[in-house]
């Protein structure tokens, strides 16, 4: 099903939604010029279907959200759209936030705190940006993909899209897949792309602060987020679960889907 919520400032925020109403929430906050139909496998597998709602938003500027001229470089923003959400979902949500969504979950948690959560889990994710900032180190694919993934001009654009994509997997994938986030990553006008990267925000207080269990996974080969951004938040987070996965990059939902959906519902079950 789809659906929308008003975020910040009265923009537009698309959701997906599966799973029966009245059952425990996961929610899922997808990363940097992609959208919820990156979480595909997850909303399609009816072991998580049948006992979860499983609600997965598209970030302002992103998929089938409004695309506002302002607002991407603002913490408080990213935290009220995502509270909308969760105003949807219900409380006790499980959040899932991958690669750029793991920084927006801890905007979120600066604003608003963990009461209404009762799990975090960050998949490939940053959890800080800007420069030395350790929670948000990037790997050799984005470091070499900017700045031309950021340009308005398409012969530039394009042809990095099309290298950044194909690099967010450690081993080839269906065609459809590299499709599907090249899609992703055009659809997301280069403004957009651009704004995302203005920011200078640390999270070690809120790490330390999470009071919520929290499960960490990340693919060794992951080209895009390099580990030590995961072994930072693992080594902040009080009692924080982290799971490796080799030969995996910085798909762990797509390109181990199983494994990562044992995961996730061993989370939840704990």
């Amino acid at each position: 099903m789809k659906t929308e919520v008003v975020g910040y400032g009265g923009t537009r925020i698309g959701l997906w939604v599966e799973g029966a109403e009245n059952t425990r929430p996961i929610v899922f906050v997808h990363g940097w010029a992609q959208s919820a139909k990156a979480w595909a496998p997850q909303m399609a597998d009816p072991a998580l279907s049948e006992r979860f709602r499983l609600v997965a938003m598209d970030l302002r500027g992103h998929g089938d959200s409004e695309v506002p001229s302002a607002g991407y470089d603002d913490p408080r923003v990213w935290a009220e759209d995502l509270a909308s959400v969760l105003d949807f979902a219900g409380d006790d949500a499980i959040v899932v936030g991958w690669s750029y969504g793991g920084l927006v979950i801890t905007d979120y948690l600066r604003v608003h705190g963990s009461s209404r959560l009762s799990g975090v889990v960050f998949v490939g994710a940053i959890t800080e940006i800007g420069k030395n900032r350790p929670g948000g180190k990037v790997g050799p694919a984005m470091r070499e993909a900017i700045p031309a993934v950021l340009s308005d001009d398409p012969a530039v654009a394009i042809p990095a899209l099309v290298q950044f994509s194909a690099r967010m997997t450690a081993s080839p994938v269906s065609g459809t897949l590299t499709q599907s986030l090249l899609g992703a990553c055009l659809s997301t006008p280069p403004a957009v792309r651009s704004a995302l990267f203005r920011r200078d925000v640390g999270s070690e207080d809120v790490l330390r602060d999470l009071d919520k269990p929290a499960l960490i996974v990340h693919g060794l080969a992951d080209a895009v987020i390099d580990p030590t951004s995961a072994e930072y938040a693992a080594g902040k987070i009080q009692g924080a679960v982290m799971r490796w996965l080799p030969e995996v990059g910085h798909l762990p939902f797509a390109e181990a889907a199983d494994e990562f959906g044992d995961l996730l519902r061993g989370f939840a079950d704990q």
